[in-house]
């Protein structure tokens, strides 16, 4: 297959994803060229260890119009960045349209998850969405739609004041939403990472997507044979998504003396940092962070913790615990979202529910068991080898590819 690849990635999860299939399906004899945009991080697992990238600038003849009315330039900076990103979309559409590729392979984008791209090309079309711009579909904290809604019955709705105040906002999320829809629309073929991930794909877009699952790299994360030491890990960015302040919740329950929490991550929001460590402060919890460890930073201290604590709410797949597993750490997760496809309660860890006392019970247990620890960790590492290595899911992405190209 000749496969022209877009993305638009941030370090992270999503980024590693395409570095594996890049280079699994360049491994194969396929021939591959990648585009993507400025603002995406390409020190991060750069694809050019394998093959070309194009990297297109944002630029863009379209400005905000000057409006007498103050109101108004929110929406229109939101609609001008929103045509800045069409633009170069549009770019990487002609540059690759002239390349007689068999098919685009595209991955999600910074800000608007799904990319325009999509909708500027006339050739064969499969996009991979790790999820959907949660921020517009999830109420946590609030669901945008609502945020400024009056909260009596008795106020009228038809204020003109509210009314003018709260539009801009309003028509910002619908165009955005509405984009984000179209373009979801124009793909030949949607691939998901996880059954949970499908489900939300039809209620975001009512569109039947394929599930392909994800594989570790089990000749990177693997288990050192190392003694372990006693401390809990966390894996993610620090952000309030992931719920780092029930991790410290729950390991604020244990028994003294507590062991710390490492925290790794490759990004982080520097308020909620902030909080978190007050909060670890108060609560007696020992929270240390760290950022932007190289892999092999990061697969010696899955080596040595005791276990892997995933509090992320909502997670579409969860590669970390499988990474984890793959090191021969057992993992203690929340039920829900895509780990509940890929944690066996009992064999490979543990899953409980999203409150401190829950999740503290499990930690508890494996922090004062070392032999069971160990043993759950053997068969964590067993049944990421046996089930979900990246070699298995090249294979699955693969033959869907295939099979678009031959429709």
């Amino acid at each position: 297959m000749k496969i022209a690849v877009w993305h638009n990635l941030p370090s992270g999860g999503a980024k590693r994803v395409l570095y594996y299939q890049v280079r699994g399906l360049k491994e194969r004899g396929h021939q591959l060229s990648c585009w993507s945009l400025e603002t995406a991080d390409h020190s991060y697992l750069p694809l050019t260890d394998f093959v070309s990238e194009r990297i297109v600038p944002l630029e863009s003849n379209h400005r905000p119009k000057k409006l007498r009315e103050r109101w108004t330039s929110s929406y229109n900076e939101a609609v001008h960045r929103m045509r800045s990103f069409d633009d170069a979309c549009r770019q990487c559409a002609r540059e690759i349209e002239a390349g007689n590729f068999d098919l685009l392979f595209a991955n999600g984008a910074l800000d608007y998850n799904v990319p325009y791209i999509l909708r500027h090309l006339r050739m064969k079309k499969v996009l991979y969405l790790q999820e959907p711009c949660r921020y517009l579909y999830e109420a946590r904290p609030l669901l945008p739609w609502v945020t400024n809604s009056p909260d009596n019955l008795e106020i009228s709705l038809f204020e003109p004041r509210k009314m003018l105040a709260s539009y801009p906002n309003l028509e910002t999320l619908r165009v955005r939403a509405k984009q984000e829809w179209l373009n979801a629309h124009a793909c030949d073929y949607l691939l998901v990472n996880s059954y949970f991930s499908r489900e939300s794909i039809v209620r975001c877009y009512g569109i039947d997507a394929k599930v392909c699952y994800l594989g570790v790299d089990t000749k990177l994360f693997r288990d050192l044979g190392i003694e372990r030491e006693r401390f809990i890990v966390g894996l993610g960015s620090f952000d309030p998504i992931k719920g780092i302040d029930l991790a410290v919740r729950a390991v604020s329950l244990l028994d003294e003396p507590r062991p710390p929490l490492v925290w790794i991550a490759n990004s982080g929001n520097q308020d909620y940092e902030k909080t978190i460590c007050e909060l670890a402060h108060s609560l007696g919890v020992d929270l240390r962070i760290h950022f932007a460890l190289s892999d092999l930073e990061l697969v010696a201290v899955l080596n040595k913790a005791t276990l892997l604590l995933y509090t992320s709410r909502l997670e579409p797949f969860g590669l970390a615990p499988l990474e984890a597993n793959a090191c021969g750490l057992p993992v203690v997760g929340i039920a829900e979202g895509g780990i509940r496809e890929t944690v066996q309660h009992g064999l490979n860890g543990f899953l409980v529910d999203p409150d401190a006392k829950s999740i503290a019970a499990p930690v508890s247990r494996l922090i004062d068991d070392p032999a069971l620890a160990r043993r759950m960790g053997d068969q964590a590492k067993t049944h990421v080898e046996r089930q979900w290595n990246v070699e298995q899911s090249i294979d699955r992405l693969e033959a869907l590819l295939l099979e678009v190209i031959h429709q």
